[in-house]
């Protein structure tokens, strides 16, 4: 940015605490129009603190906020829109209004500000959802604006969502992990409109712990960590400073091996502990056969859509398989519902945590217990202190960022609630233990203790099942490599069988 150059939004000496602990520390940063800053940090690093001040949602901060040189009260999330900051946040669920049809939420910010008669007029709803959809270049034909919006998958949500930030042409738009549930091609269609409204003069602040998406994007990164900005800079970028900065004393070379490394198995070894036959995943696909073996970390890697949560769903018997059958250690296995799993040593870390994993406003010690109450209870009643316990050494040995066991789950990044939700799953020793989209959201250290958490029960014995719709994710972890497309298995391998480019090539063949 010129020095002459007013920013879009400025931030001057801003902080924040909560309960006597300082998340954000005198941060200092201008934002230009027209470009594109990427934030980066680890969880618990200030990030989402950050995006809610200016957001409008935190509002006892210290410091300044400016909007086009003036300074600004961010008292409310609407006395932010109406300033022209423009928040897509990372949990989906929060911009979805349920009830209504696509092309109500596509519009339902105009729809709100609407005076006079009170009484919606569906004719013009829907041109105006044909407008911006057909400015964006969404592809929705008016039978999909006309869906209830809970019709959605994940990925169209994210995009509707996006799509009515966009419609208000926005000063400053944040995009806190944008990419979480986009597919490559819906991915690249999001760039595309990023570079546009970079182009259109709009600011962006584009928060991901995906680095090849901030190398392609962004103009400048920051780095946010202990809620003090320790990083600032324009392309090129220097990632090995970057990294330095971000991951608290960890080597920059060990933090680059976390994204490159990876096990090598050059065929399967252990037994069977969960074999299936015949079972279709989705309607009019072929049906598959799948084997997974103790000892072995197994990577199903597919785009949305290929069957991934269905194949995660029906093993844990939350959406049982229409058709085939399973063995577990060589007998029948049928579950009806996700209890029958948990009892057989069946655990799920479901890809959104949001809606299946996590209860709003109970503790991490509750989150944490619930699936093994009866083992925490004596005469029906659970035993506190020992839910206290587990709470505890589940943070400690995934290093949550928290308070303490009593904090709830709002109060922690979206990085740490994940860390919660797999650390649930790995407080009891599993039979199976499967992982659905679980670095979601989370920074290159949290994939590394995860991986690291994983692999360690492979190694005791567990057969573990990741499931991801990124290849890098799947390679950093996986002995084995299974890609599945359309509910259909088009490539199992060991090896150099499941090296990088062969693993590319097949998904995109499947397509």
């Amino acid at each position: 940015m010129s020095p002459t150059e007013t920013p879009a939004v400025g931030l001057t000496d801003v902080s924040m605490a909560f309960g006597g602990k300082t998340v954000l520390a005198s941060v200092t940063l201008d934002i230009a129009p027209g470009s594109v800053v990427a934030l980066l940090g680890a969880n618990g690093a200030g990030k989402s603190t950050l995006i809610k001040i200016l957001s409008g949602v935190h509002t006892g901060h210290g410091g300044q906020v400016r909007v086009a040189g003036e300074t600004a009260a961010l008292q409310s999330p609407l006395a932010a829109r109406q300033l022209g900051i423009q928040t897509v946040h990372q949990r989906i669920g929060e911009g979805i209004v349920p009830g209504l049809s696509v092309a109500e939420n596509l519009v339902f910010e105009e729809l709100a500000q609407k005076r006079g008669n009170p009484f919606l007029n569906g004719r013009r709803v829907l041109a105006r959802a044909r407008e911006i959809q057909a400015g964006l270049d969404l592809g929705w034909s008016d039978s999909v604006l006309r869906r209830e919006v809970s019709e959605l998958g994940i990925s169209d949500r994210q995009l509707l969502i996006l799509a009515r930030a966009l419609a208000t042409r926005p000063r400053l738009l944040i995009l806190d992990e944008p990419t979480s549930a986009l597919s490559a091609a819906e991915a690249q269609r999001l760039f595309a409109l990023v570079e546009r409204m970079r182009d259109d003069g709009i600011a962006v602040l584009y928060v991901s712990h995906r680095l090849g998406e901030i190398d392609a994007l962004a103009d400048r990164l920051v780095v946010l960590r202990d809620g003090r900005l320790t990083e600032d800079q324009t392309k090129p970028f220097d990632w090995d400073s970057a990294l330095r900065a971000m991951l608290r004393g960890r080597p920059a070379r060990q933090a680059q091996e976390v994204t490159t490394a990876r096990p090598v198995r050059e065929a399967a070894s252990g037994d069977v502990a969960l074999s299936l036959r015949g079972v279709r995943l989705l309607a009019g696909r072929a049906p598959l056969d799948l084997d997974l073996r103790t000892g072995e970390v197994t990577g199903v890697v597919g785009l949305l859509g290929a069957g991934k949560t269905e194949l995660a769903r029906g093993l844990f018997g939350a959406e049982p398989f229409a058709t085939g059958t399973a063995e577990l250690d060589g007998e029948p296995y049928e579950p009806k519902r996700p209890s029958d799993a948990i009892r057989a040593g069946i655990h799920l870390v479901p890809e959104d945590r949001h809606a299946d994993a996590l209860v709003p406003g109970w503790s991490l010690s509750q989150n944490i217990s619930l699936p093994f109450l009866k083992s925490l209870s004596r005469a029906g009643l659970v035993q506190r202190s020992r839910e206290d316990t587990l709470g505890r050494e589940t943070i400690e040995a995934l290093g949550v960022v928290a308070r303490d066991e009593h904090s709830t789950v709002e109060e922690l990044s979206g990085g740490n609630q994940q860390k919660v939700v797999v650390g649930r799953w790995l407080a009891r020793t599993p039979r199976v233990l499967i992982l659905d989209e679980p670095f979601r959201g989370v920074d290159i250290g949290a994939r590394r203790d995860i991986g690291r958490r994983a692999r360690a029960l492979a190694a005791e014995g567990a057969a573990v099942l990741v499931l991801s719709a990124d290849v890098d994710e799947v390679l950093e972890i996986a002995d084995r490599v299974v890609v599945l497309a359309a509910g259909e298995i088009h490539l199992d391998a060991y090896g150099e069988d499941a090296e990088r480019d062969r693993v590319i090539q097949t998904i995109s063949a499947s397509v």
